[in-house]
């Protein structure tokens, strides 16, 4: 069902203010460039600017224009690896501080909120992961033990026969709460960081795209659409647009389209039957979807992947909504108002990276996990352009993986999401 006057665009921009300090004039010479204006690059460039140095972000469209506001605003403390499978690549103690970070994270990101009083309905209403077969919520609960034995994250096992205290369908087979995990307001997350970047007295130029980065004796030329800017230090934050302008980063990222819609309001008593606990939702589909009520809980945002390709939205809109009714056959009459998508980056060994490769720096690969940990990792970023211990992570210095043949076009995604979707969908069918 699709309102007629349906939208193409994040639903999170809407009635969004301008925000004052955006420059359209670009600088020639800076001692800091960072492209691009997401969670990554205005985290680095508050730090940076806050350390007394001359920093400049540079956006090929609107501040923000990537996933920073066009994400479903959940935030785990989720490291992809298990304990013991990072345990057997990186040792024991190393894996450890590697998914400590996951927690880490989510706990700077609400310091972060409190302390710079961004308003952008920060909630920590907790997760509820949900199992689509027996076999799958037997395996969820003992990992849940697991989780809270070796590595102290809360957990609350939810059998099938409790399922409607958390959310109301039927389609489960019950699930684990991680009641420690958040969401926000993406676009109110991204627009307060902004503005505390203009006030720390970073320039951001927008519609200002990257072309060349050459290398210099003492730091880098970048082109760009506006003219040539010379800088000592160079940060590329760049996640899921990262293009061939950095070849090295291009390789080892891979950019995924993760697809998403909002409903129009809905009753309040339905929304309080549906969702309970105002938790985020996700599930052990391989393909996983993700979905929430809107900060108000007056929608619901349902998000996923729908296609082995990329689409558009005027095709992932429908397959969401008839998914969205899957779980929730109540909704069949309601429409759809927004259906929009933004690319996220996973990494061929599931981890996120950080560092410094030829002299730029970089943080990226999140791997569907960007809100928390593009934040942290970015503040840590700034700090290691300012030379500040403080800015070391478990993730630095790691191998940033590759494949024989890939230079950033995905073209082995389709057959495997393909795979995982038909795995997904026998899955479902024999768990009836």
């Amino acid at each position: 069902m699709w309102a007629a006057d349906w939208k193409d665009t994040s639903y999170w921009l809407d009635d969004m203010p301008q925000v004052s300090g955006v420059s359209s004039d670009l600088k020639r010479k800076v001692d800091v460039l960072i492209i691009g204006s997401g969670y990554t690059g205005l985290n680095a460039a508050l730090e940076i600017a806050r350390g007394g140095r001359d920093v400049m972000v540079i956006e090929s469209g609107y501040p923000g224009y990537g996933c920073s506001t066009r994400n479903g605003g959940q935030i785990s403390t989720h490291v992809k690896p298990s304990l013991e499978k990072l345990t057997q690549k990186v040792g024991a103690s190393r894996a450890s501080a590697m998914r400590q970070e996951g927690v880490n994270a989510l706990n700077w990101i609400e310091e972060l909120v409190n302390k710079e009083n961004l308003d952008c309905n920060f909630l920590r209403a907790g997760r509820f992961h949900a199992a689509h077969s027996k076999d799958q919520y037997d395996g969820l609960a003992r990992d849940a033990e697991k989780l809270t034995k070796f590595e102290n994250i809360p957990t609350e096992i939810v059998p099938k026969s409790e399922q409607h205290t958390e959310l109301g369908t039927d389609m489960y087979y019950g699930g684990v709460v991680f009641p420690r995990h958040a969401s926000v307001h993406p676009a109110k997350y991204h627009h307060g960081l902004l503005s505390r970047v203009t006030e720390a007295g970073a320039t951001v130029v927008s519609y200002c795209e990257a072309t060349a980065v050459n290398k210099l004796e003492k730091g880098f030329e970048v082109r760009t659409s506006k003219g040539d800017v010379v800088c000592q230090d160079l940060v590329v934050a760049t996640n899921g647009y990262t293009t061939s302008i950095t070849p090295w980063l291009r390789r080892r990222v891979i950019p995924i389209g993760s697809y998403i819609i909002a409903t129009e309001p809905i009753e309040k008593s339905l929304m309080d039957k549906l969702f309970p606990t105002n938790r985020n939702i996700t599930d052990t589909c391989k393909v996983v979807y993700y979905y929430r009520p809107s900060p108000d809980r007056k929608r619901i945002l349902f998000g996923g992947r729908v296609s082995a390709k990329e689409t558009n939205t005027a095709t992932s809109g429908p397959k969401l909504h008839n998914d969205l009714v899957r779980v929730f056959p109540e909704l069949s009459d309601i429409k759809v108002t927004h259906s929009w998508f933004g690319t996220v980056a996973y990494t061929f060994d599931e981890l996120a990276h950080t560092g410094c490769h030829d002299g730029i720096y970089y943080s990226m690969g999140y791997c569907g996990s960007g809100v928390s940990m593009a934040s942290y990792l970015g503040m840590r970023l700034g700090q290691k352009v300012l030379g500040l211990s403080q800015g070391e992570t478990a993730f630095d210095d790691l191998p940033f993986p590759t494949k024989p043949l890939y230079t950033g076009n995905p073209w082995f995604l389709p057959p495997v999401v393909s795979w995982y979707r038909w795995r997904d969908k026998r899955q479902i069918v024999n768990a009836r």
